[in-house]
């Protein structure tokens, strides 16, 4: 009986510091076969027609395979856009010929599938992710200061119209940025995306991946942002992205 006892009790003790040296394991992120089922992510990126930011959702559907929901918010200049320094008191910067500044927000959803999996701590894993989405761009009229009859002290702050102001040399500085508020105009657009990304890092519940890839957005009704060019359609965008975050059970 003694015997019995003792043998129950070894085994016990023996089970329980197996799982929790696994336990151990799984929490430091040493363990890269452990499947965590739930991450969030957020990033920054730059791209060829303008930054932002946003949040990602993520679950697993199988192995290879997760289901994402993002939304993003990002600040989009024409190609064609050149920063001048202005001679008003406050020195600010201008940019001839624009018509709107352009500010949009685009959720939805994708899916993401793993390329390469991570076999140790130093190898990299190789994702492809695909979005379709919703984007509400936000056009506000553009205003400058241009010279008034009292001269460089107290300038006149108009909107920004082609026909009227006609030459550089009439623009002293860029107008407020509350100035246009009430103009605002909405542009509806749908956004698709073919992304791939580079984990990297030792800990296996911890995310950072650098990420790059191709934006569309389509617009049934076309958005002008600078003058002498056509108000688009379709805006292509090269990007590249920083994300970090974390997975879960």
């Amino acid at each position: 009986m003694r015997f019995f006892i003792t043998t129950i009790v070894f085994v016990f003790l023996s089970t329980l510091s197996v799982a929790q040296s696994a336990l151990e394991v799984i929490e430091s992120g040493n363990d890269l076969n452990v499947l965590y089922r739930n991450e969030q992510t957020f990033h920054g990126f730059l791209g060829t027609r303008g930054w932002g930011f946003g949040y990602r959702r993520g679950k697993h559907v199988t192995a290879q395979l997760k289901a994402l929901f993002e939304i993003e918010a990002a600040y989009l200049k024409h190609p064609k856009e050149i920063r001048i320094k202005g001679i008003s008191d406050t020195k600010s910067t201008f940019v001839y010929g624009k018509l709107n500044t352009t500010m949009l927000l685009r959720s939805g959803i994708g899916t993401q599938h793993t390329l390469f999996k991570r076999t140790d701590r130093k190898a990299v894993e190789i994702r492809a992710t695909y979005f379709i989405e919703g984007n509400l761009t936000f056009a506000k009229p553009y205003y400058v200061q241009v010279l008034s009859e009292n001269g460089f002290r107290n300038p006149d702050i108009v909107k920004y119209d082609p026909n009227k102001i006609t030459t550089i040399d009439s623009i002293i500085g860029r107008g407020g940025l509350l100035y246009g508020l009430e103009e605002i105009k909405i542009y509806p657009a749908i956004t698709g995306k073919f992304l791939l990304s580079v984990e990297y890092g030792n800990a296996s519940y911890k995310i950072k991946a650098i990420e790059v890839g191709l934006v569309a957005d389509y617009y049934p009704i076309a958005l002008p942002i600078m003058a002498k060019n056509p108000a688009e359609n379709y805006i292509i965008t090269l990007q590249l992205a920083f994300l970090f975050g974390k997975k879960w059970f």
